[in-house]
C-alpha cells in the first residue's frame, strides 16, 4: 500500500508562478513597494541570455523604477546602441558604459566612487565635465565572463564613455552571492551609486538601495519554508590569469 504525499510535499512541488512585472516567484515579489524615479539620465540594461536570476538577480526590479526611461534588453549583440535601445542616439559618446573588465579605481590615483577612464585602462582628464553630460547609462546584467561577453561582442560600446566604479561598500548580497572581487555590485547597487553620483541625486540611491534591501528581506524570509526558491548554484566564474 503506497504511502500517501503529505501536504507539505505536494505544495513544494507545485511550481510557483512568477509575477508579471519583475518576473520574480511571487513569493518573492516587492513590486507593490516599487517607487517611481524621476531622471534626466536613461538607462539601458543588457542582460545575458543565461542570467536570468529569477530569485536573486535586479534587473528587472532596477528597471521598474524608472519605467519608460529604462529599456531592459536580453541578448549578446546589438549592431548599435540605438538598436538595443530602440530608438535615435544623437551622440554616443554621451553614454557610459559600465564594464570593469581588469580595471580597478584601486589601483589609479583617485578615490572618487565614479571614474571616467579611456581606452588604455587611464583616468581621462576633465572628470567632472564628462560625467556631468551624461545622458545615459548602459549596465551590464551578468557574471565576470558574461559582462566580458557582452562587451567584446558590442564593438559601438567603444563610442561611448566607458566608466568603472571604486564603491565604498561591499555589495549588500553579502554571503547570499559572492562576488569575485570588492567592487563588484550588483546591477541595481551600480544603479543606485552611477545615478545619485553623477546627477547629485541621493534620493535615487535611498529608493534603489532601499527596494534590493527590501527584495533581500523577503528572499531570506520565505527561503526557510521555500528551499524550492533557492537560485542553482552557477559554475565557477574562472578568469584567465598570467603565466609566472
Amino acid at each position: 500500500m503506497s504511502e500517501q504525499a503529505s501536504p507539505k510535499t505536494e505544495a513544494a512541488a507545485e511550481v510557483v508562478a512568477d509575477c508579471a512585472r519583475c518576473g520574480k516567484p511571487l513569493p518573492l515579489c516587492v513590486c507593490d513597494s516599487v517607487t517611481p524615479i524621476q531622471s534626466r539620465i536613461s538607462l539601458l540594461i543588457l542582460q545575458h541570455p543565461q542570467e536570468q536570476d529569477r530569485t536573486l538577480g535586479t534587473a528587472r526590479l532596477t528597471a521598474l523604477h524608472f519605467g519608460a526611461n529604462a529599456v531592459l534588453k536580453i541578448g549578446l549583440s546589438w549592431p548599435s546602441l540605438a538598436k538595443a535601445l530602440g530608438r535615435p542616439v544623437n551622440d554616443p559618446s554621451r553614454w557610459a558604459v559600465l564594464y570593469l573588465g581588469s580595471a580597478r579605481v584601486a589601483d589609479l590615483d583617485t578615490d572618487a566612487e565614479i571614474v571616467a577612464i579611456n581606452r588604455k585602462g587611464e583616468v581621462e582628464p576633465g572628470q567632472r565635465a564628462i560625467l556631468s553630460g551624461i545622458e545615459g547609462i548602459v549596465l551590464l546584467d551578468g557574471t565576470w565572463s558574461q559582462a566580458k561577453a557582452l562587451w567584446w561582442r558590442n564593438a559601438w560600446m567603444l563610442k561611448c564613455q566607458r566608466v568603472i566604479l571604486g564603491p565604498k561598500l561591499p555589495s549588500r548580497y553579502g554571503k547570499l552571492r559572492k562576488e569575485p572581487r570588492g567592487d563588484g555590485l550588483s546591477t541595481i547597487e551600480a544603479a543606485a551609486l552611477l545615478l545619485a553620483g553623477i546627477d547629485k541625486r541621493p534620493d535615487i540611491a535611498e529608493t534603489l538601495i532601499g527596494s534590493f534591501e527590501r527584495m533581500l528581506a523577503r528572499y531570506r524570509e520565505v527561503q526557510a519554508e521555500m528551499p524550492e526558491l533557492a537560485p542553482k548554484p552557477k559554475k565557477k566564474d574562472y578568469r584567465r590569469r598570467k603565466r609566472a
